[in-house]
């Protein structure tokens, strides 16, 4: 039976209540992960240590637990953490987010049906206030080459719910600082690596879901950090230069769009 590791990263600012119910989605799985690698990106606050420190002793043996002295960024914590995964395959989880109770048996048995795939991702419910309250589900297409393509305009795969294989993460360079978008920056250079993808066609986790999220994805920080990216795919030869003027004019201004104009065209018109 293949075994894998799940990771994760926490930081000051997580609410206690959203990290209960992230980990006892991990912990009431149809298929129980053999391992949990938790970064504390920073020092918690006191309800979170204390929330943490409950599991690492109701479950003896199950946690690894490591602690940064100071908040490095989810890239950087994650890449520290992917160092001290016990096993090839890991499965990534937000620490705020809920995993249906299938999700790891949904994607372990991918990974077993088809040893070659190096990333197993699938597809994510966003829900506001309440899991049952989904409000979008984000679809990402399902076979390699589909996501190759589909890599050129959006980020291909749904970071909170993907599972892939530790040394092909490592062979592309592992998790890079790359502000706002580790995970995407990570996924061109694995595919370009000849990592093979793919996406389970159903939803595996409820993404919580907030007006607070369109904030944070917008300005002109964002807008900057992305046409960096873009940048940076088209220096890789991964984008040519028509797809690098494309993506910049299109994403450029759905950053400096007001919050209420983008909301809509998120759930509305890319769902």
């Amino acid at each position: 039976m293949m075994k894998f590791s799940v990771l994760l990263s926490v930081y000051y600012k997580e609410n206690p209540v959203f990290l209960k119910q992230s980990l006892d989605s991990i912990l009431n799985q149809s298929r129980l992960p053999d391992e949990l690698v938790l970064v504390k990106d920073g020092q918690l606050s006191i309800d979170l240590d204390r929330m943490i420190d409950s599991y690492v002793r109701k479950y003896t043996g199950l946690f690894k637990i490591l602690a940064l002295s100071e908040n490095q960024g989810l890239g950087k914590a994650l890449d520290v953490g992917l160092k001290y995964c016990t096993f090839d395959v890991v499965a990534r989880m937000d620490t705020d987010d809920i995993a249906t109770p299938n999700r790891f048996e949904r994607q372990i048995t991918v990974f077993e049906k088809y040893p070659e795939l190096d990333v197993v991702g699938a597809w994510i419910s966003e829900f506001e206030n309440v899991s049952s309250n989904v409000v979008s589900i984000r679809k990402l297409p399902e076979y390699h080459n589909e996501i190759y393509l589909y890599a050129k305009k959006r980020c291909p795969i749904n970071h909170p719910v993907v599972m892939f294989k530790k040394d092909a993460v490592f062979a592309a360079g592992g998790y890079r600082h790359f502000p706002l978008f580790e995970d995407y920056y990570l996924w061109v250079r694995m595919l370009m690596n000849g990592a093979k993808f793919y996406n389970v066609q159903e939803s595996l986790l409820a993404f919580r879901f907030s007006s607070e999220m369109f904030k944070r994805r917008g300005g002109l920080k964002y807008a900057i950090s992305e046409l960096n990216l873009q940048r940076e795919f088209a220096r890789m030869g991964f984008i040519n230069c028509y797809e690098l003027f494309r993506n910049v004019t299109i994403r450029f201004v759905s950053r400096l769009i007001p919050n209420k104009v983008r909301e809509f065209v998120y759930l509305k018109l890319l769902r």
